[in-house]
C-alpha cells in the first residue's frame, strides 16, 4: 500500500473538523481545509456516531501510569505483591491482577501495560441503552409521550 505522505491529523485537528461541521461547512469543504477527500472526514464522523467525542479520562479506580512504573519497580527489586500494594495504596489482589494481565513478573513493563488499559477502555462496548431494561422502559414511555430523543438525552442528565 502506497502511502500518501500526508501529516496525521492531531487532536487539536479533530477539533476543528467538528468545529466546522457544526458551522454548517460540508465534507467537501472541510476536507479542502485539511487536504483530505471528504470521504476521510465522514469517516472521523461517523466512527464517533456523528456526536463530538469527549475527553478520554482515566477512571479515579483506575491505576496510573505512576502507579504501573511502582509496580514495575517493586518487581524488579524483588518486592511482594503485598509489599508493592501497601506502597502504591491498592489492595493487593488489584495489583496481582494487573501484573498477570500484562505477562506476570519476569514480563510486566509499566509502558506496554498503562497503553494496553488505554487500548482495552476503548473497545467496542454495547451502549448502556442496550443492556439497561429499566432505561430501556424509560426511554420508551417517553417516546410514547412524544418527547424527542435530545429532550429525553436531557431529561437523563438531569435526572
Amino acid at each position: 500500500m502506497m502511502q500518501t505522505g500526508k501529516r496525521v491529523l492531531t487532536a487539536a485537528d479533530r477539533a476543528e473538523m467538528w468545529r466546522l461541521w457544526k458551522q454548517g461547512l460540508s465534507l467537501h469543504e472541510i476536507g479542502a481545509v485539511f487536504d483530505r477527500n471528504n470521504g476521510s472526514i465522514h469517516w472521523y464522523f461517523s466512527r464517533a456516531g456523528g456526536i463530538f467525542p469527549g475527553v478520554r479520562r482515566r477512571s479515579q479506580q483506575s491505576l496510573t501510569l505512576s502507579e504501573r512504573e511502582d509496580i514495575s519497580r517493586g518487581l524488579a527489586t524483588g518486592q511482594s505483591i503485598r509489599q508493592i500494594a501497601r506502597r502504591i495504596g491498592r489492595a493487593p489482589s488489584t495489583v496481582s491482577r494487573e501484573i498477570i494481565r500484562h505477562g506476570g513478573p519476569e514480563r510486566y513493563r509499566a509502558v506496554a501495560a498503562d497503553a494496553a488499559a488505554w487500548d482495552r477502555a476503548r473497545r467496542p462496548k454495547l451502549c448502556r441503552l442496550a443492556t439497561n431494561a429499566k432505561l430501556q422502559r424509560i426511554v420508551a414511555d417517553k417516546l410514547r409521550l412524544d418527547w424527542a430523543p435530545e429532550q429525553i438525552a436531557g431529561w437523563l442528565k438531569v435526572n
